[in-house]
């Protein structure tokens, strides 16, 4: 069966006076799978991102939100799509509960805050407030938001930086939870064993311009037909496998 395309972006361009940070990429994504923008620091990969969620205005080119167009249709996409506040979007006053009621309020939908919250398993945190919780547990949070508005995308910009490897492990498998209910997940991140665990495919961006996109198996088997060789052999497991099976990804709340 044909897969669906839920987002169609071509000839994408964004420039700043002189500087273009966006170079005309085009690609798809299709519904229920979870697609990575990979790339250095300044590649374009969130100008990209904010372009689709309607949060920056493109120079040109065309951006299609399951059937619906940008320039003509942008709030009629924003009831479509979940995207990760930044910790200021977040009021210090209110505890988690409090803030799920606020966003709910915004988006005029009645939600069962607990139920998010034990989806995410922070059902213990209801009453607490956003600055108490550890790194991972805000991550978790800022991804529960997303979905308070049932969105048919959301799009996770970095979800893990600076998480230990305990709450990076359960992010990843909260993610793919959010993908196995039916959401459409799009993520950028530095971390490449993140995007080769997650993603169904993904595009390599650099210097505004897509340089590869594929399965992350496909780029892998380009990558060693054209003869390339690791210098250290390859292990069954890495060093950060040594330190989750030896400290317990299931037995720390992070």
């Amino acid at each position: 069966m044909e897969k669906r395309k839920i987002i169609e972006v071509r000839d994408l361009v964004k420039k700043y006076g002189d500087f273009t940070a966006v170079k005309g990429i085009s690609f798809d994504v299709y519904e229920n799978e979870v697609f990575g923008l990979l790339g250095p620091n300044g590649a374009g990969k969130s100008t990209t991102l904010e372009i689709i969620e309607t949060l920056r205005e493109k120079t040109s080119g065309t951006v299609t939100v399951n059937g619906l167009n940008l320039d003509d249709n942008p709030e009629a996409i924003k009831q479509l799509i979940g995207v990760q506040l930044q910790t200021s979007g977040y009021y210090p006053g209110l505890n988690l509960l409090e803030l799920i009621d606020l966003f709910g309020g915004l988006y005029n939908r009645k939600v069962d805050g607990m139920e998010l919250l034990k989806q995410f398993n922070l059902e213990d945190k209801a009453k607490e407030k956003y600055k108490s919780l550890s790194g991972g547990q805000k991550q978790r949070f800022s991804i529960a938001t997303t979905l308070i508005n049932r969105p048919r995308i959301i799009f996770l910009d970095e979800p893990t930086t600076g998480l230990d490897p305990q709450a990076r492990r359960n992010l990843w498998t909260l993610i793919q939870q959010v993908r196995d209910q039916g959401t459409t997940v799009v993520i950028t991140t530095h971390y490449m064993d993140e995007a080769e665990f997650l993603c169904d495919r993904c595009a390599i961006v650099d210097s505004g311009k897509i340089i590869a996109l594929d399965t992350p198996d496909a780029l892998i088997d380009q990558l060693v037909a054209g003869g390339f060789e690791r210098k250290k052999e390859v292990k069954l497991a890495n060093l950060e496998d040594v330190f989750i099976h030896l400290t317990g990804k299931d037995l720390r709340e992070e």
